[in-house]
């Protein structure tokens, strides 16, 4: 189960239908809710409906004997400001909410006050009250406010909840009358519960089509995630970096992935291969100076009088500095961060030509600074003037100057210059121009590698272009501190 759940696909079905389930549940209970109170509220008119029809009887002087509240089977009660029940339906038989549970109206209120005992009809009474200067009560002394109230009723053996509505009404012989009518609430218990049926029938339904189509829905759309996964783990089984995962043609997300990885696997088999190549050439270049220092140690072993020391200790020294290229460029790979220092570009330029033949330094008198690593911008230089006094035929000139925000080093000679065609190329690590050359006169291969690499991390660059008196001009740039 947990590994189920680990999987997006699950994961994005279950939160679909979650988020679903809430919004199904939110709105019908929103649904449910207003259906009864409109229901309710409905129910309440109809009560209020026949609690006025009667009270308009009462108004109008109707004995209680004659008012109509069997109508409809629904429950009615008259009550006087006393509390005491003094009309009912017939088949009332039990009642709940209204304030009084008396059924049965009292013997002596069951007549009509003006009703007299010589045998008067109502017509003789109305009369007499005629007689007496008293007009008939009109509708609107039927009184307010009007209170609905939920409650019970059993009407004839049959048991059914009920909205009473009470309206008060004032009678000139009778007093303050008030009439409780109910209206069932049977249609809105019936459609509620219908509703409800409803909804815990099709809820669950429309959640599982929500569940399936959302499953289906993610592994049509993870199905190209899955092939880079395969694809990915092909390539770490076979390692093999010549391989890459499948784009899929629907431009969004996914296919940005799939580019984004193949190129990031692009990036990574080129790193391999020259870090791979790197191997072979630094190995290939120390295999030289090492062979050559064995021979020399050998025939002075045999033969102490043919030993070449001068050979001996140049190969020595070639090594020495071959390996410390090799670390410092290992240092470079490994994202060694230069220091923070202030370096005085002008001093260090004249420090790094001292001892040099045919090399001038010119300046414009003002110390140039840049932050950074003392010793590797040192080595820059270095291996820069040594590049330059290789290939220049008699002269070398740096110039050291200040160019907005930038602090320049400049080094030109008059030799041949560098073909466009392998500016860039020159800073690849063991790349020698001029492959007649012998190791011994052209080194290595790594100190414009190893030049560019630093500028790099300092934030510059160094770039090569033709000097304006012929040969090569290479430029160093560095942030100005």
């Amino acid at each position: 189960m947990s590994r189920l759940f680990a999987s997006v696909r699950a994961r994005a079905t279950l939160a679909a239908t979650l988020v679903v389930a809430v919004a199904l549940v939110a709105a019908g209970t929103a649904v449910l809710l207003s259906l009864r109170s409109n229901l309710l509220g409905e129910a309440g008119t109809q009560a209020e409906r026949s609690a006025r029809d009667v009270a308009t009887e009462l108004a109008f002087g109707t004995a209680y004997g004659d008012l109509s509240l069997d109508v409809d089977d629904r429950p009615v009660q008259v009550v006087d400001d006393r509390g005491t029940l003094v009309a009912a339906g017939e088949d009332l038989e039990r009642i709940s909410g209204t304030g009084v549970d008396a059924v049965k109206p009292r013997p002596a209120a069951t007549g009509y006050a003006r009703d007299r005992d010589d045998g008067g009809d109502g017509e003789d009474a109305a009369a007499a009250d005629d007689d007496d200067g008293r007009e008939p009560l009109e509708p609107s002394e039927i009184g307010e406010p009007i209170t609905v109230g939920d409650g019970s009723a059993t009407i004839d053996g049959d048991t059914e909840d009920y909205r009473f509505a009470a309206v008060p009404v004032e009678t000139d012989d009778r007093g303050r009358l008030t009439v409780y009518a109910g209206a069932p609430l049977s249609a809105e218990h019936g459609a509620v519960n219908t509703a409800l049926t409803v909804m815990l029938i099709g809820f669950p339904v429309l959640l599982a089509v929500v569940a399936w189509v959302t499953w289906l829905v993610t592994r049509r759309a993870l199905r190209p995630v899955e092939g880079i996964r395969r694809e990915m783990a092909a390539i770490t089984a076979s390692e093999d970096l010549a391989r890459r995962v499948p784009v899929p043609a629907t431009h969004d997300e996914v296919a940005r992935l799939a580019s984004t990885t193949n190129q990031t696997l692009a990036a990574l088999e080129s790193s391999v291969e020259r870090q791979r190549r790197f191997v072979a050439d630094a190995s290939h270049e120390l295999r030289s100076p090492i062979a050559s220092l064995r021979t020399q140690l050998e025939v002075a072993a045999a033969h102490p009088e043919l030993l070449d020391l001068a050979g001996a200790v140049e190969d020595t020294v070639r090594l020495q500095r071959l390996a410390a290229d090799l670390l410092l460029l290992a240092r470079l790979d490994a994202g060694e961060r230069p220091a923070d220092a202030r370096v005085d570009l002008t001093a260090l330029a004249r420090e790094a030509a001292e001892g040099r033949t045919g090399v001038t330094v010119r300046g414009d008198g003002a110390a140039v600074g840049a932050a950074g690593s003392r010793g590797q911008l040192g080595r820059v230089l270095a291996n820069l003037l040594d590049n330059a006094q290789r290939h220049a035929r008699s002269a070398v000139e740096v110039a050291v100057r200040r160019d907005g925000d930038a602090a320049v080093v400049a080094v030109a000679d008059d030799g041949e210059g560098v073909p466009a065609a392998d500016r860039e190329r020159i800073f690849e690590r063991f790349v020698r121009l001029d492959a007649a050359r012998s190791r011994d006169d052209g080194g290595a291969g790594l100190g414009l590698a190893i030049a560019r690499d630093v500028a790099v991390r300092h934030g510059g660059t160094l770039t090569v272009r033709d000097a304006p008196a012929g040969g090569a001009l290479f430029e160093l740039r560095l942030p100005s501190a």
